[in-house]
């Protein structure tokens, strides 16, 4: 399944549209929704709430150079992603509910513009490592880290919440710390 279309999108998903080389902000009002629909997916261990600030599947479609990119998305990156969040969830644990987000932090000056060719893709975007989600639990602040995010018409999404590559399909937390 795709992530919900973008409000203010002429046609509804924004992968549809071409893709353009505005640099996304982490306080664009649709990053930020992003941000709390996947919190409120691992707090809920729920992936398909998670799923809206995915990379769209319309718009892998038209990035990647590989044979089949809708299986690819289907079965290795929304896998992995369904894994990761129940992974999350596992970190919260029984206080998962009680768990409240902080905030993300993007690392928007190490942002890379990736060339065709650079990841198997045949249009460029922005790619960004380093990015923290941000919470509370218990009176601490812990945070962990979202693997990347890749840009689509100058909005941030995520297209590997735990590491990549994987020897294998396991839910992995990138970084976490306590």
């Amino acid at each position: 399944m795709s992530p919900s279309p973008t409000a203010g999108s002429p046609s509804g998903d924004p992968g549809k549209l071409p893709q353009t080389k505005t640099l996304p902000t982490s306080t664009d009002p649709q990053f930020l929704a992003g941000v709390n629909a996947l919190w409120q997916g691992i707090v809920d261990d729920n992936p398909q709430e998670a799923l809206p600030f995915f990379f769209p599947e319309s718009a892998y479609q038209q990035v990647k150079a590989i044979a089949n990119p809708s299986s690819d998305y289907q079965n290795r990156l929304i896998g992995f992603y369904n894994l990761d969040i129940h992974a999350a969830h596992r970190l919260l644990g029984s206080g998962a509910k009680d768990a409240k987000l902080v905030g993300v932090t993007v690392p928007a000056g190490q942002a890379q513009w990736i060339l065709p060719g650079g990841e198997q893709n045949k249009l460029s975007y922005y790619r960004v490592y380093g990015a923290r989600l941000t919470y509370t639990q218990g009176g601490k602040t812990k945070s962990f880290g979202l693997f990347s995010l890749i840009s689509w018409r100058g909005e941030w999404y995520v297209v590997h919440l735990g590491p990549n590559p994987r020897p294998k399909p396991v839910g992995t937390v990138y970084q976490p710390r306590s």
